[in-house]
């Protein structure tokens, strides 16, 4: 796998260091596997005894590094429901989603979190806020992005809550649709 331009990798036996423009990750590496940079070019082998998908594993570790530290990742998550709001707040955001309470969301180091308000696509009566996610470390954005994700997962009969920017949400019928039915 290429080095990318711009990218300072540092290899030590039990991690590699990839410093970038957005950031520095470390990846560690399991005893039993070695990490090579010769030419640009970034090789991961193992010795006998150890399994080949560890070597894969350390390899996509790597490519998520890579990329991470020269473009980063985002997870966009829709708020949609009647009453449902979001707002920035000085360490993250602050979530309003049907509890009796507002719920926070602090921000962890490296992650920033942006809210914006759009229309709804499917009702104009609705407000629908969007929630951006950032950050160079993909474990990090994805995590808390699923952690906002499950504070409110949308509702399968009204389609409220808290959902992935693209994600289908199949809504049921309900009881007053099934009752119509004759045998």
């Amino acid at each position: 796998m290429a080095v990318p331009a711009g990218v300072e990798t540092n290899v030590q036996p039990d991690q590699v260091t990839v410093k970038g423009k957005l950031g520095t990750l470390s990846v560690p590496v399991l005893a039993g596997l070695t990490v090579k940079v010769a030419d640009g070019q970034v090789v991961v082998d193992s010795v006998p005894g150890i399994p080949r998908m560890h070597v894969g594993s350390l390899r996509a570790h790597l490519g998520n590094a890579f990329v991470g530290v020269t473009q980063g990742y985002q997870r966009i998550l829709e708020l949609r429901g009647m009453g449902y709001k979001a707002q920035k707040t000085k360490d993250g955001i602050q979530v309003t989603c049907g509890f009796s309470h507002p719920v926070n969301f602090p921000a962890p180091a490296g992650v920033t979190m942006d809210v914006s308000q759009v229309p709804d696509p499917d009702d104009t009566k609705l407000q629908m806020f969007e929630i951006l996610v950032r950050g160079f470390d993909r474990h990090a954005v994805g995590q808390l992005a699923a952690v906002i994700h499950g504070t409110k997962p949308p509702d399968v009969y009204r389609g409220k809550g808290i959902r992935y920017k693209g994600e289908h949400v199949r809504k049921k019928q309900g009881k007053r649709a099934a009752g119509t039915q004759t045998a």
